[in-house]
């Protein structure tokens, strides 16, 4: 047990009647200042498939990244759920564009604030992102940016940041409800849900395993309701890679 209450990841099976949901940002890959260059090792992506086989294809994706840009970045075979829940794509589905959009009056404020050099504005459908990783100094103008949107938007919108980067998304979109509603249907139904995770946005989620029975894994250093945390993306991804029987 660490100092913190958590036990290290390592100290956790999967069982077969398991239900494995995986952030991909800072878990599955490593965080990096461009968004668009972010991948999963190799030997990871390919072996997402052979774990979802041995959990009778209870394995998702769960990203604030939409599922056609999911699907630039892991094997067909595998659930994605994007943009907080919003989108979801089964296995071998073909994921179409975003659908909607936030309204144009909560787009300025945003696109003001990208025009920063080191910030950039990502479009996900009905999530906007503004990502300051590049320019940590920003910060404190992407979140007032991202409050300014929130609050012209005209709807139930909601802000939540991250790290490096801050969302103005719809409020009914957070991971915690994407596992409620996946956990409802097959193949999730009647499992185990394990939720592993890095950021706040994950937060949400790992609340929502717990309270279904089910287990959290922290990724990374910071407070969390998880019983489980992996020091870094690559002490989870070889922890990942333990969970396959050959």
């Amino acid at each position: 047990m660490r100092d913190d209450g958590t036990a290290p990841a390592e100290s956790l099976r999967l069982g077969a009647g398991d239900a494995l949901f995986l952030d991909f940002d800072g878990t599955l890959a490593d965080l990096g200042p461009d968004p668009d260059a972010v991948f999963a090792p190799r030997e990871v992506a390919a072996a997402l498939p052979r774990l979802a086989t041995r959990l009778g294809g209870a394995l998702a994706v769960v990203s604030g990244r939409g599922v056609a840009d999911l699907a630039r970045r892991t094997p067909a075979g595998l659930w994605r759920i994007g943009a907080h829940g919003i989108e979801v794509a089964a296995p071998g589905e073909v994921a179409g564009p975003p659908t909607g959009a936030l309204p144009a009056a909560a787009l300025a404020p945003l696109e003001t604030a990208a025009r920063r050099p080191g910030v950039r504005l990502e479009l996900k459908g009905r999530v906007a992102a503004l990502h300051y990783r590049a320019a940590p100094e920003a910060e404190a103008d992407c979140l007032a940016a991202a409050e300014a949107a929130r609050a012209a938007g005209g709807e139930a919108l909601t802000v939540q940041a991250g790290k490096m980067v801050v969302e103005v998304k719809p409020a009914g979109a957070d991971k915690g409800e994407a596992l409620r509603r996946a956990m409802r249907s097959p193949p999730f139904a009647g499992r185990r849900p394990v939720f592993a995770g890095d950021d706040a946005t994950d937060e949400d989620a790992i609340a929502a395993a717990l309270a279904l029975g089910g287990v959290g894994i922290k990724v990374g250093p910071g407070e969390t309701r998880a019983g489980f945390r992996a020091a870094t993306p690559e002490a989870f991804r070889r922890w990942l890679l333990d969970q396959i029987e050959d």
